[in-house]
């Protein structure tokens, strides 16, 4: 919310629109996402379920069981395949309604986390919540509502 708050801020500053500020950033979001991801990873912190696969690993704070890199998987999917996807699409100008790109990182970002939310250990604190879901899979939901309801309003635009 604060970094919504400040690009608005900026923007409002700069007389600019507060797409265009945020389709800017957009695609360079991912990175922050990986990067933070990996330092999850190596501070053996948000790890996954347990599994038998043979890319299972234990981490110190988890007990003997060999758990899903979930880490790892966030980074890769949140963080380098959507940085590569949204800045293709930023290069090209496909999009150039401005809120499509940010509408379509709501929804890409939704789907990758949402999906992963199945690999990754709920937080001890809040477990599973409505219909087994985590609160990690219900703030996708909600974004991806977003990202769809933004993207279908700035396709009307044009």
């Amino acid at each position: 919310m604060g970094v919504l708050v400040s690009l608005f801020w900026f923007a409002k500053l700069r007389k600019l629109s507060f797409f265009v500020v945020t389709d800017f950033v957009a695609p360079l979001v991912p990175l922050g996402l990986a990067f933070g991801r990996l330092g999850n990873f190596i501070n053996g912190e948000l790890y996954g379920r347990i599994t038998n696969h043979s890319f299972g690993m234990i981490f110190p704070n988890a007990g003997n069981s060999p758990r899903h890199p979930s880490q790892l998987y966030e980074a890769f999917f949140e963080g380098i395949i959507l940085f590569f996807i949204l800045n293709y699409l930023f290069k090209r100008k496909y999009i150039v309604t401005p809120g499509k790109l940010s509408a379509l990182f709501l929804i890409f970002y939704s789907l990758f986390r949402y999906s992963l939310e199945f690999f990754r250990v709920p937080d001890p604190q809040i477990g599973f919540l409505f219909l087994n879901s985590t609160l990690g899979q219900i703030i996708s939901l909600l974004f991806f509502v977003i990202g769809v309801l933004l993207f279908y309003l700035k396709k009307n635009e044009n």
